[in-house]
């Protein structure tokens, strides 16, 4: 029997990876990673290595899941050392937790290796800090992404001083709306942040009631923040795009 290391790869940039996830990659005998997995953070996997592929799609998610968990399953009773490496932090919004009560439940020894999440790394590498002394006091994290027949109560979010939403691209402009009509102000500040951490970065800065609307093309994988530190970046990045 081996051992499942469920080991966070940070939010993209290699440099972010956390020197025992480094480690632990390169000791594995098994890699099964994700598609945001960056390709030189897969570089360190050592030749001989098996690597395993177990990125999702849209519209595949829940079968995907199972496969993987299948996967995992057979490598963790045959293989040593077995990774499981997700993007950002495995243990927000990464399903990462799903799959360490299923290697328990069938009595596979499992380590968590924690990442450092795009929630809270992306927006200040972009300019954009969570909080600021007489602006943001608070933040919460949010998924924009529920599973089929869920729906996200975003009243419980519209007095947070700033909202960092994962995986919102897609229903940007409902999870806008349904905010606005929680009594968020419309001329609110907003951000979307494609590829942070990254050579690819791009940041679009608008207001709530432009993404409500349809206004803001922005493409996944993106951090959407929403609050009046959005603003701050013209201080801490000025001249950035």
């Amino acid at each position: 029997m081996g051992k499942v290391y469920i080991v966070g790869a940070g939010p993209g940039d290699p440099d972010l990876l956390t020197v025992k996830a480094s480690r632990v990659v390169q000791q594995a005998d098994v890699v099964v990673y994700d598609r945001l997995v960056s390709p030189e953070i897969l570089r360190l996997i050592r030749p001989g290595a098996e690597r395993v592929y177990a990125g999702k799609h849209e519209g595949e998610q829940h079968e995907a899941q199972g496969r993987i968990l299948e996967l995992l399953i057979e490598y963790g009773r045959r293989s040593k050392r077995v990774v499981r490496l997700k993007g950002g932090d495995p243990m927000v919004f990464g399903r990462g937790a799903e799959e360490w009560a299923f290697l328990a439940a069938h009595g596979i020894e499992t380590e968590i290796v924690p990442g450092i999440s795009s929630a809270v790394a992306v927006p200040p590498l972009a300019g954009i800090p969570l909080t600021f002394r007489g602006v943001a006091a608070s933040f919460a994290v949010a998924t924009g992404h529920c599973r089929e027949g869920e729906r996200t109560d975003w009243r419980r979010y519209a007095a947070v001083d700033t909202l960092v939403i994962l995986m919102g691209v897609k229903n940007r402009a409902h999870i806008a709306a349904q905010l606005i009509a929680a009594g968020r102000k419309p001329d609110t500040k907003a951000a979307f942040i494609e590829n942070g951490s990254t050579p690819r970065e791009r940041v679009v800065a608008t207001e709530l009631c432009q993404v409500a609307a349809g206004e803001v093309e922005v493409q996944a994988p993106a951090v959407f923040v929403v609050g009046e530190v959005v603003n701050i970046r013209r201080q801490l990045a000025p001249g950035r795009p």
